[in-house]
């Protein structure tokens, strides 16, 4: 069954592909990597294009995610192997894609958005809690980033817990695996903010909604 677990990979790279960032961009006749900080996810293109293209953004990149795990979940349904691992699989692909795209040159976004449409899809319940911490980390830090890498820790941390409970909808002998899968996915996006991490300790990275102060 290696086969099927590669297909599934492959079709979430497909749709992973689908840097909407760099589309959005190149539809309003600007290239997206010589903006900002080069980034073409949503959080450079929301400092650099605005809100709307911002909102755009996340929601292309969230939905491509979602729409590769449940194409496999559809696609592989009644095969003699878990579907969950191969919705892992199809996630993993997914970000894989957006990070590693072939036709930038392998050079893409840091994947959270599309993390995120995969947590959607994959294990919903986990939902909740991850938007909760990154809507605080925002409003009470300031930091994108930290959202982000809380939300990429949620994540795994409620897979194992719902996976434990029997909540996640996987059979016990394939959760091993899933918990592998998911964990690299999660570790893609702490990787991806290394830079961010680094300002982060330095003091030096950059806050979202700080008004200027009155004189």
């Amino acid at each position: 069954m290696i086969a099927v677990r590669m297909l599934a990979l492959a079709i979430g790279y497909l749709f992973g592909l689908f840097t909407t960032g760099y589309f959005y961009a190149k539809h309003v006749h600007v290239d997206i990597r010589s903006m900002g900080s080069g980034n073409i996810g949503t959080t450079n293109t929301f400092r650099t294009l605005g809100k709307k293209a911002g909102i755009l953004v996340f929601l292309g990149d969230g939905f491509k995610g979602v729409f590769a795990v449940l194409l496999v979940g559809l696609l592989f349904r009644g095969y003699d192997i878990d579907i969950k691992i191969l919705e892992a699989y199809a996630g993993l692909g997914a970000v894989l894609g957006h990070n590693f795209p072939v036709h930038l040159g392998f050079k893409g976004g840091k994947g959270i958005a599309t993390t995120a449409g995969m947590m959607l899809a994959f294990c919903p319940l986990a939902v909740p809690i991850c938007l909760v911490l990154f809507t605080l980390s925002i409003f009470v830090k300031r930091y994108v980033s930290v959202g982000s890498l809380l939300v990429c820790i949620g994540f795994f941390v409620q897979t194992v817990l719902f996976g434990q409970s029997g909540k996640l909808g996987a059979a016990a002998q394939a959760l091993t695996e899933i918990y592998i899968v998911v964990g690299i996915v999660c570790v893609l996006g702490l990787i991806r903010h290394q830079s961010n991490i680094r300002r982060l300790l330095s003091g030096t990275e950059n806050k979202v909604f700080v008004k200027e102060e009155t004189k």
